[in-house]
């Protein structure tokens, strides 16, 4: 085990939870536009330059349908391509057309622009959260109260819910805060033993020397073939028991189309009534993990006991460091459910951990 290996970014300032950046390539359009001085464009005397530069401006006029429909197919076709769903895609374009249809235009404004940023507007207010899932805010109130902050994590096979856990864990002792891991994917082989190799590195990172003889990660686990739930539920009284500050549940894979395990599944979370769910999709898959977020969130209203089921609270987004700049699964998932994505995976190691940016997923997004 390398200590430098895992942590990554020797640099970085521990605790701290990047932004995801990405670079708008805007700039460069801009230079582009500019003509270059030893050319001029337009000839003395001449006005054919000049018409030329002002083709495609719009002067003081209302915007029509007609106006719109071509650069509006532009921009669907655009997003179809950068992996957002179609049936978004146009939805997206069609609030866009009813937003800017009769607006008066600008002297020298193109429709092109106007519908860009129109578009550009619509896409950053829903990745921007309805609802803040502020986790360290909230780890500090459960402390207030004498008990446990339980993050339940779901999703379906191979997305990796047990490594970005483990980043969380990381990101978690990093601000100060004891971790007890619950290891309830008692189906998959070899779970419980990824989550004891997480531990040992974690706590080889973070010795309780280091935080004055407290152990600051501790794995709960009871072996294959149990029940989940019961688990759950006993890790959670042991880290009450133990003054642990976050329980942080694994469960196993599942697709969302198994009726035993998603009722399984909605079993754990009705009996230990954790304080977040999260949904752990990888941004690989594009449209298919919209898909698996839809159908989890409603086979766990479908097989839950209670009256009012417990739902998916955010997303977990991972393996988005290899998309390129296809980031549309972001748009769709936030879209259909409405649900923050509350952390971004973006390598493979403990420090490949950033926080959402609304502006730079929208600059990749519209990236030509």
């Amino acid at each position: 085990f390398f200590p430098l290996q895992a942590l990554g970014d020797k640099n970085r300032e521990p605790g701290r939870l990047y932004d995801l950046e990405y670079e708008s390539d805007d700039e460069a359009e801009e230079e582009k536009v500019v003509q270059n001085p030893s050319k001029p464009s337009v000839k003395k005397g001449g006005l054919g330059g000049m018409f030329g530069m002002l083709k495609g401006l719009v002067g003081s006029k209302s915007l029509t349908r007609d106006d719109m429909d071509p650069v509006l197919e532009k921009m669907k076709d655009h997003l179809i391509a950068k992996n957002v769903a179609a049936e978004i895609a146009v939805q997206l374009c069609e609030s866009v057309a009813k937003k800017l249809e009769g607006k008066v235009m600008g002297t020298f404004t193109t429709v092109t622009s106007t519908v860009k940023q129109a578009l550009q507007e619509a896409l950053v207010q829903i990745l921007q959260p309805q609802r803040r899932v502020d986790v360290l805010r909230d780890v500090m109130d459960a402390q207030r109260h004498r008990r446990p902050y339980v993050v339940t994590f779901c999703g379906v096979n191979g997305v990796g819910k047990s490594t970005n856990l483990a980043k969380i864990s990381f990101w978690l002792i990093e601000n100060g805060f004891s971790v007890l891991i619950a290891a309830c994917d008692t189906f998959r082989a070899g779970a419980v033993e990824q989550l004891r190799t997480h531990t040992r590195r974690l706590n080889a990172l973070h010795p309780p020397e280091s935080h004055g003889g407290r152990t600051m990660v501790q794995l709960y686990e009871k072996g294959y073939g149990k029940d989940a739930a019961g688990i759950a539920m006993e890790a959670i009284s042991y880290a009450r028991n133990q003054g642990f500050d976050v329980v942080l549940v694994d469960t196993a894979g599942r697709m969302q189309d198994n009726a035993p395990l998603m009722t399984a599944l909605a079993k754990l979370i009705a009996v230990n009534a954790p304080d977040l769910v999260l949904f752990v999709g990888e941004a690989l898959v594009g449209n298919e993990a919209v898909d698996q977020l839809v159908k989890f969130n409603k086979a766990l209203a479908d097989h839950s006991m209670a009256q009012t089921p417990r739902l998916i609270d955010g997303i977990v987004l991972t393996k988005f460091d290899t998309i390129d700049d296809k980031v549309g699964a972001a748009i769709s998932m936030t879209y259909i459910t409405s649900k923050p994505i509350v952390f971004v995976g973006t390598g493979q190691t403990y420090c490949d951990l950033r926080s959402l940016n609304a502006k730079a997923v929208v600059a990749a997004l519209m990236k030509a």
